[in-house]
Formats: C-alpha cells, structure tokens, sequence
C-alpha cells in the first residue's frame, strides 16, 4: 500500500495536526495525514469559537505565516467581536464564534485541495525507530509506513479517559475511542509522561430554553475578519449568544453531588487547567461568590444545538441536568449530551528543542495537547511549527524559530520548551513581555515576509501586506508634515473636550492626543482631501493611526528588545555541562542540565536560575 516513504508523517488530524500537514505538503514536502477518523478533521472538541484573548492574536499570526486557521475562522464563523476594544491596541484581541460543522467541512475541504498531501484512516500504535532516529510508523493493522520525519499530534487520545459521575470509559472525545501503544513505546524509549485532565459542558436543545430570560450577546456592529487575504470576508448577519447566571441554588444542588465527582473523590489524579474551572471548580474555589456567568453559545447557523460555556463538570449526569434547570432560561432544558472530564497522556515539553523537534529521538516531532497545552489556537500554531520544521529537517535546513519579541507564538514554544507545564498551557497577553509590538493588526507585517521565504505564503499576501505597510508609511509621513490652522482644529478639538490650539501645529501632535481618533482628523479638509486622493482601505488607517498614538511606546519597547535579545545570540555548546559550574546554585544546575537550554537568554528564563547564575555562566563562558 505504501511503496515509498514520505517526507513526513503527521498522526492525528485535529487543529495542530491539520496545520502541521498543510505546512508540510505546501513546502513541498510528500505528506501524509494519519487519522482515526476522517469524518472528525479540525474538529471543535469543546467550544466553537476562535480565538480571544492572546489567542486572536495567534490565529492572525498563523495566518500571516500562511496557515489555514485564519482563513476556515472567517469562512465558518457566525459572529465576530474585537474584544478588549476599550484598551490599547496591544490588548485588541479578534474572536468569533463558529459553525462546528462548517468548521471541519472547511478545513477538511482546504486540506483535499493541498498539493503534495495524502490521507489514511487508521489508529498508529507504535513508531519505527532505527538507532535514536524516526523513520516511519506502525499501526494497528500491522502496517509499517516509513517517512523521513514524523510529527504526533495526538490531542487528548492518548490513554484517554473519559469521566461523567462514577462512570469511566476509554475515548479520546465523547463516541470515539481512545490510541494505545504509543505512550508505552515513548516511555521505554526514556521520555517522561504524565496525566493531564479538560472538561466540557453539556450540549443542550436551544428549542427548550427561555431567551427572554437572558441577556442576549450580539456580534461587533462592523464585524472584521482574521485572516489578511481578500478571498475571505466580514459576516453581514452574525447570530447572537446569550449570557445568563448561576444562584446559590444551582451551587447547592452541584455541591449535593461532589462525593460522586471524579474531580473530588480522587478518581482523576491528572491536572486540569487553572483557566477554564469545571463549575465544580468554581464552586468550590470561589465559595464567596453568589453567581457565575454562563455564556449560551449556538452551534452553528442551522442547528438547534447549543453550549453552554461556563459549566464544564464531571459530575453524575442527573446532577448536571437538576443544577442546570435551576439556572434562569433553563428551567425546561433538554440535553443532548451531558458534560465529562477526561484525562489523558502528555509529554512534558522540556523533551524538545525549539524546534518542537524531542531530544531524545531525531526527526520525531510533537505538537498540540500531548505537550501539555489547551485550546485549538495554541495547537494550531504547534502544529504549523512542527510541520514547517519537519519539512526543513527533510531538506537539511536550519530549524524555523520565531523570537519572544517576533510573535506569541514564539512566546508559547520558549515558555512550553523553557519552563514546562504542570497544568495545560494556555496563552494571555501577560505572558508576552513586548505585547505593544506583538499586536493582532500587525502579525502580517512581522511575519508574512518569513512565511513567503519559507514557501508557505503566496506572493499575492507579500504583496497585500507590503502595500499595507507602504501605505502606513505614507499616511504618517503626511502626518508629521501637515500643519493645521487653529480656526480649523479648535472647533472639533473643543468638541473632544480637548485643549485648543493658538497657533498652527502638525496634525501628528493633534493625533497623538489620547482622545482624538481617525474619524475626527478626518474633518480637517486637508487629511480628508488627502486620505480620499488614495486608495487607503480601513487596515492601512488603522495601522497609521497605532503608530501615531503609540510610537512612544512603540519605540521603547523597540530599545527594550535591542538590550534584552543580545544574549539570545550568545550560544551555549549542545552537550555543556553545568555540573562543573561550582559557583553556580545547585538548582540551577539541576535545571540547566535537564532543560538543555540553547542560548544564554533562554538558560536566564528556566525557573531557579537567578541573574546571579547567569552572570556566573557569562564568566564561565568567557563573556
């Protein structure tokens, strides 16, 4: 069946495994997508929605480099918000709400008409292994598929458990079954694993709610889209969500049923995560609060199916069912399904380089929820990195790393491969020390040039996004030259509440005042003169308008990354060993020998090492 080896390999097909074999097969590389299940490519495991915090920023990053998530979150959404739109620009974070099923159809769709890219339904049990190197996959039909690179993106199947109440089944998602094989393989290969556990909440039938009960959550007045390209656009009908709230009530009737959750009786000894609380969680943690929000979220246009954010339990089905009756506008709820845990195997993501390439064994790649991350978009972006560094490694080429100050994504790998995971992964804005320069409308900008040099991103986005810069470029310059006379700025600065003016000053300082925006220069005759002479669409203007207000902050943030990256360029030796350091902390040896870390930078950001020990390992190193 499989006469020649692949390129690369990339087992399962959710969000990282779906990005990772597009990367790969749009490099060239000869790429097949193993799956247990076809029909569930990208599927939506847990809420249909992209992005949000951080997480928009991710999606446009991803494509701004040329992957696909962009482009399906536009083509399957239902509703559009910016969110954070009341802060600064570093904190605006695109999300949308999606069709489930339109989702995966799109994606499964997009992945059919990629070049260079072959399908197999199939479990993989094992991995071939000759010496420390990959060289293909086992499955459980006994086949033996070789490949140069093989990248795993098993998600929540490995060993998966699910949990509802006392009951406990094998799955990796709610009706499938869980993979066997591989963590055991993994182990007696010498990797450390562990347990990690995610909740989801019932599925319920939206004929049997009472909306008049709730408060309704509607899109964005004028909606935006992630990705970049035009091929995709804004929605001009979006479907609202719901919000409504929990009473002590329904925390009494949950509470009622603790010593039958999994959560509490010990059952699942894997961590969850700290960001997403199971109501259990919340319940118990937060004992002070009176009220949790629930977010009603449909499922996609034409389905009645909805789900209900804010209420991931394990608890006993019949718990679940009371408590959720009690919440107002759910009194005569029907579900279609109710809400499970489910624990599965990770794999502690210190094992990797930055590549996303393990330590242990050359050309094995992981991706997504076995490093012990949560949410699509930080899979999705694992994903593209392995597939992309896969495809590298085939051609003999240098890895592709992006930089803390390059993109979230660089963000999450540093932190995921530096300082490990206890709980799941989840990406905030707080964890990018230069969020001012890492925003969502400008990730085109940072990123497509290294995606077109990789062979991902076609000309025509290079092209799009270098008009786009041109065209910031020319509307700032015009900014700092025009001049604006007093009888035509004070009557709309007065209007601002904003200081006059005595005499004629530039437009760029007027700008730059925090409460005057785009649409109130634009009544200056000259700006709107100027601005209608050209061809300026909404992204060029709201890209001028950032680098007006915040080219302070721009600019030191800039300085900052000039002062702080040096060390990334010192490197240290791939076998150096710490334990010689005598003057080094026993801590810090202990970790640095463990992480491995590449450069000087990345050694000052593993946990326990302090700037006294970098400074020590500067010395050592003849710096």
């Amino acid at each position: 069946m499989f006469e020649k080896a692949y390129d690369v390999i990339v087992v399962g097909g959710g969000h990282a495994g779906s990005e990772a074999a597009a990367a790969a097969a749009n490099m060239g590389s000869r790429t097949l997508l193993i799956t247990m299940n076809l029909q569930n490519i990208a599927q939506m495991s847990c809420n249909p929605a992209m992005g949000g915090i951080a997480k928009g920023q991710i999606v446009r990053e991803i494509d701004a480099i040329g992957g696909y998530s962009g482009i399906v979150s536009d083509t399957s959404a239902i509703q559009f918000k910016m969110l954070n739109k009341s802060k600064g620009p570093a904190m605006w974070s695109p999300r949308v709400q999606s069709d489930r099923m339109r989702f995966a159809e799109d994606w499964r769709r997009l992945l059919e008409q990629t070049k260079n890219l072959d399908f197999y339904q199939e479990m993989v049990t094992g991995l071939l292994i000759k010496g420390a190197v990959c060289c293909g996959v086992k499955t459980s039909l006994g086949l033996e598929i070789k490949a140069r690179t093989v990248v795993l993106t098993n998600g929540t199947f490995l060993n998966g458990l699910i949990h509802i109440g006392e009951k406990n089944f094998g799955g990796g998602r709610a009706g499938e079954r869980a993979a066997t094989g591989l963590t055991e393989q993994l182990i007696a290969l010498g990797f450390d694993s562990g347990r990690m556990k995610t909740g989801t909440p019932p599925r319920v039938d939206g004929r049997s709610l009472d909306f008049s009960k709730m408060i309704e959550q509607p899109g964005d007045l004028h909606p935006r889209k992630f990705s970049y390209l035009a091929r995709t656009k804004p929605l001009k009908v979006q479907r609202s969500c719901h919000m409504t709230y929990t009473s002590l009530d329904v925390h009494q009737l949950l509470k009622d049923g603790f010593d039958r959750s999994p959560m509490f009786n010990g059952r699942i000894r894997g961590q969850g995560p700290r960001y997403c609380p199971s109501i259990e969680d919340k319940i118990h943690r937060f004992a002070d609060k009176e009220r949790h929000q629930i977010f009603v979220e449909p499922e996609g246009w034409n389905t009645i199916e909805y789900y209900i954010n804010g209420f991931s339990t394990s608890l006993p089905e019949d718990i679940q069912f009371k408590a959720l009756r009690a919440v107002k506008g759910f009194e005569n709820v029907r579900f279609f399904r109710p809400g499970y845990a489910i624990e599965y195997d990770y794999f502690p993501p210190t094992q990797l380089s930055y590549s996303l390439e393990t330590k242990l064994v050359e050309k094995l790649f992981f991706a997504g929820q076995i490093n012990g991350t949560t949410g699509y978009e930080e899979a999705a972006s694992q994903g593209l990195m392995a597939g992309i560094n896969a495809s590298l490694s085939v051609q003999a080429k240098a890895p592709f790393v992006l930089r803390r100050d390059e993109a979230y994504i660089g963000v999450l790998i540093d932190d995921l491969i530096t300082k490990g995971t206890e709980e799941p992964y989840r990406m905030f804005t707080s964890r990018a020390e230069y969020r001012t320069l890492l925003r969502q409308d400008n990730a085109d900008i940072r990123l497509t040039q290294k995606g077109y040099d990789l062979g991902i991103a076609e000309e025509s986005r290079l092209k799009r996004m270098e008009t786009k810069l041109q065209n910031a470029k020319t509307l700032v310059s015009f900014f700092r030259k025009q001049s604006v006379r007093p009888e035509v700025a004070n009557p709309i600065l007065e209007a601002k509440q904003s200081a006059p003016i005595r005499q004629s000053d530039k437009v760029f300082k007027i700008f730059s005042r925090p409460n005057i925006s785009m649409q109130d220069i634009l009544k200056f005759p000259d700006v709107n003169a100027f601005i209608s002479s050209d061809v300026f669409d909404a992204e060029s203007l709201e890209q001028a308008e950032i680098q007006v207000k915040y080219s302070g902050y721009i600019s030191k943030e800039k300085n900052n990354v000039d002062k702080l990256t040096r060390l990334e360029y010192v490197k240290i030796p791939k076998h150096f060993d710490y334990s010689q350091i005598k003057s080094m902390s026993l801590e810090a040896r202990e970790k640095l020998n463990a992480i491995k870390p590449q450069t000087v930078a990345q050694a000052s950001r593993v946990s326990g090492v302090s700037p006294n020990d970098v400074s020590v390992l500067l010395v050592y190193m003849g710096r």
